[in-house]
């Protein structure tokens, strides 16, 4: 892991002093050990708290303010998957439920992706509970509504999802959010949050393997818990406990392994099982994505055969000023939306020293705009606000826009062309083409992107594209999937069929035709003179 990484996870393993005025930390550690799990190996199933584990209990439970509020509120956990992360999970739950950190009538919530997922941490619980019958005998069971109520206190355990289809209010005093990088909307992570803070000594805890994408809560939590460990946030309150692989580490090297998964040396998961797991990831791609993601933590993109490195991609993230590009010939392309994919224009010029840079326009239709965020999982409200996309009224993108916003472009720059598929473009074409304005169809086939994916390819591995770190056209390139025929061409598409790479098509073409343009030789032209399947319109 990385030097910084490391250094924010040293206090697991060093040996080093935990504060623990009050001795809560001591009390949680006690009632843990104390408690009975079915899987156990020890002696009576105890449960098995780990030395690593015991330390996380007492960082969470021992420093506390001087009039004893625990300073710890909120926890972030990256542990891959086998970590035995559910159980940790439950067993801090019962902590608040029915140990020591109980209050009278809390709410303990277990809350998940799907019903499914979130059971799982509560029958973890129950299975923990019934081991000991002095305590099941004090617990009232509702398995139909996955929940578990201590009548003594009042104080309740339950299983909710982000998919049970209702709202779920309530003032939790603890929160276990089991593999956040699976949720694909925010709205129940937003009533938690804001239910938590009703109540005193609350405590939040995310226990999650890495995800992929940016656009997602899981995305925003981690790395905000990311910038606590480095020091460049101040927040006490945060505990990041982050085991992850940077991206760039060798996903072979065992001692890689073992940096991330703090169990391996107690025989969990099984070395073998990983080892047979990375030698079948040798020869296929997407294997090798899971094998990085699930087992080494390392955060991908979209795509499980991404297009580029998206570490490489970002390397062009330094600002775009349009004002500055006024001068420069400037090519436009085009990609049309048949309903409700987005619609966007994408201006390339080229800088004089064989590098692009690029900035997108997009469209998408302002109805349902929360809809169509929680379907696509990106922040599409706050993109439109920010104005990175504009959401032109209905339930479709108005074309009308789009055309007022080539010709506002051509206005401004020095525009040599403007490309369009065809496709959904014609009458848009005409009426620009009427005018006078310089527009080309690209047809989106084999033979004309084939060369243009390869040249943006090349542009972007050279560090030879600059993009400005626009968001959504970064979602769209970590979006694509490469399709490659037996002649080796490549081509784009979606990997799943909620993801959107329309800014990514678009880019494609408009390098493609900048390059074309800049140059005396076309990218397009074959032996026979033969320039594809270009049309002057």
């Amino acid at each position: 892991m990385t030097t910084a990484i490391s250094r924010s996870l040293a206090w697991i393993s060093d040996g080093s002093p935990i504060d623990d005025p009050f001795g809560y930390g001591e009390r949680a550690v006690r009632f843990l050990r104390a408690l009975r799990h079915p899987k156990s190996r020890l002696p009576d199933h105890a449960f098995e708290l780990l030395p690593w584990q015991e330390r996380i209990v007492r960082r969470i439970y021992g420093p506390c303010h001087p009039d004893g509020r625990r300073i710890v509120r909120n926890v972030s956990m990256l542990l891959p998957r086998g970590g035995r992360k559910t159980s940790l999970g439950a067993a801090l739950a019962l902590l608040h439920a029915i140990g020591p950190e109980r209050i009278a009538g809390g709410q303990v919530i277990c809350a998940a992706s799907d019903r499914e997922q979130a059971r799982i941490a509560y029958a973890e619980a129950v299975g923990i509970v019934q081991e000991d019958e002095h305590i099941a005998s004090r617990m009232r069971f509702a398995d139909y509504r996955h929940s578990m109520v201590h009548p003594l206190t009042g104080s309740v355990l339950k299983a909710i999802s982000c998919d049970a289809g209702r709202a779920h209010g309530g003032t939790p005093s603890f929160v276990l959010a089991d593999e956040l990088h699976a949720w694909l909307k925010r709205d129940l992570w937003d009533v938690l949050r804001t239910g938590l803070v009703k109540v005193p000594r609350s405590l939040m805890v995310v226990i999650s393997t890495a995800g992929r994408g940016q656009e997602n809560v899981a995305w925003d939590v981690f790395d905000y818990a990311r910038q606590v460990a480095r020091g460049e946030k101040d927040d006490p309150a945060t505990l990041p406990i982050l085991f992850e692989t940077p991206a760039d580490a060798d996903w072979r090297d065992e001692a890689n392994w073992y940096a991330v998964n703090p169990g391996l040396e107690h025989g969990f998961p099984d070395i073998e099982g990983l080892r047979q797991l990375a030698r079948e990831a040798e020869g296929r791609p997407a294997d090798r994505e899971a094998f990085r993601q699930l087992h080494l933590n390392v955060w991908l993109d979209h795509s499980a055969d991404p297009f580029v490195d998206m570490q490489i991609y970002d390397e062009g993230a330094d600002p775009v000023d349009l004002d500055e590009m006024r001068d420069r010939s400037c090519w436009l392309a085009v990609d049309l939306s048949s309903n409700s994919d987005l619609t966007v224009i994408v201006a390339c010029w080229e800088d004089g020293e064989g590098a692009y840079v690029v900035w997108p326009f997009f469209f998408c239709p302002a109805d349902n705009l929360r809809g169509r965020a929680d379907r696509d999982g990106v922040p599409y409200p706050g993109w439109a606000e920010d104005g990175f996309i504009t959401a032109t009224p209905g339930n479709v993108v108005d074309f009308r826009a789009v055309e007022a916003k080539i010709r506002d472009l051509c206005e401004i720059f020095d525009v040599q062309e403007i490309a369009f598929d065809p496709h959904l473009a014609r009458n848009m074409m005409a009426n620009l083409g009427e005018d006078g304005l310089p527009v080309v169809e690209m047809r989106q086939g084999w033979v004309t992107m084939a060369p243009a994916v390869k040249e943006l390819e090349r542009a972007i591995v050279g560090r030879n594209l600059r993009h400005g770190g626009h968001p959504v056209l970064r979602w769209n390139f970590a979006n694509i999937a490469v399709e490659t025929d037996k002649a080796g061409n490549r081509s784009f598409h979606k990997g799943k069929s909620r993801d959107r790479i329309d800014g990514a098509v678009a880019t494609a073409m408009a390098v493609a035709r900048c390059a074309a343009g800049s140059s005396s030789n076309s990218i397009y032209e074959s032996a026979d003179g033969w320039s594809g399947e270009m049309a002057y319109f």
